[in-house]
């Protein structure tokens, strides 16, 4: 194959293709949620360093959590923005690839965090006596770091096997950013092996988690059912239930658009189901936190009283 065909400078990002009158509009409701996302995590993040009562191991989780939904959200969005707005929507390939990279690291870390945080609810509500033995700094700070490394090298090695294809035209990839299906059809070689390797990596970083978050929950459920006070059935509902919110919305999204055969799907549809996974997950979960958690709260309001008494 010729030196020309295996490799390509820059591609086009076909995004939303809609009427212009309705890209304006999705423009300006896709900046204001944006706006809440960052705006949300943000002051979630703020909370959490900020108040020493907050500095225990399910915070120290969620600060990483609204730190990668911000992350998350900012490495597609902006771009999707800007596309709205332009009729030229060509992105370099190797920020395309960066842009997939990231994506996909955020996302698998994110899952494993969700997991990581299922359990420390587990242990808080299952081994209450032994919690602070068992969750020490040392192990909060070993488990975060897992997550980090393991998402970033299992996304290393999706991308790796992508870039080892050579790519020719057409340059266009049917979506919003670069996702690694989409950029995948741009291969004009056998991508059976990428395929493969996909799937196994979506069945391992989301059915595996998943069924641990459930044996998790279910211990829970036991242990909830067999507290005598009505302070904590409250108090440990109250706590679980934005912990399962956020992972229902997490891994209800992504099992839809990652397990869902592609023939009852269009190219539209997952577009929309992306969007979903990329902007609104993240625009949500400081929302659901917000709501659900009496000690969040509890900070927003000492922040407050504190800015007014200054």
């Amino acid at each position: 194959m010729g030196g020309n065909q295996t490799w390509i400078s820059e591609v086009t990002l076909l995004g939303f293709q809609v009427d212009p009158a309705l890209e304006y509009f999705l423009f300006g409701l896709f900046s204001l949620f944006y706006a809440f996302t960052l705006l949300g995590n943000g002051a979630i993040l703020g909370l959490i360093c900020l108040d020493p009562r907050v500095h225990t191991p399910m915070y120290f989780f969620l600060s990483h959590l609204a730190f990668i939904d911000m992350s998350y959200a900012s490495n597609n969005v902006p771009k999707m923005l800007a596309n709205l707005l332009s009729k030229k929507r060509t992105i370099l390939f190797i920020p395309c690839i960066t842009q997939m990279f990231l994506y996909l690291a955020l996302a698998i870390t994110e899952c494993l965090i969700l997991v990581v945080m299922s359990y420390d609810r587990y242990l808080a509500i299952c081994h209450p006596l032994r919690y602070s033995a068992i969750m020490s700094w040392r192990l909060c700070i070993t488990l975060a770091v897992t997550s980090w490394v393991c998402g970033s090298l299992l996304a290393l090695v999706l991308v790796v096997l992508l870039l080892r294809l050579p790519f020719c035209g057409p340059h266009e990839i049917n979506h919003f950013f670069c996702e690694i299906l989409s950029v995948l059809k741009l291969a004009c070689a056998d991508t059976q092996l990428n395929q493969v390797v996909i799937f196994a990596a979506c069945v391992f970083i989301l059915v595996g988690p998943l069924c641990l978050v459930l044996v998790s929950y279910t211990c829970i459920l036991f242990a909830i059912l067999r507290i005598q006070s009505r302070e904590g059935h409250r108090k440990a509902f109250s706590t679980c239930s934005s912990h399962l919110c956020v992972m229902g919305l997490f891994f209800g999204s992504a099992i839809v658009m990652c397990m869902t055969p592609k023939s009852s799907h269009p190219e539209e549809q997952q577009k929309v189901l992306s969007l979903f996974y990329s902007l609104f997950n993240p625009m949500l979960n400081p929302l659901i936190y917000s709501l659900r958690n009496a000690e969040v709260k509890g900070a927003l309001q000492r922040a407050l009283c504190k800015e007014r008494s200054m």
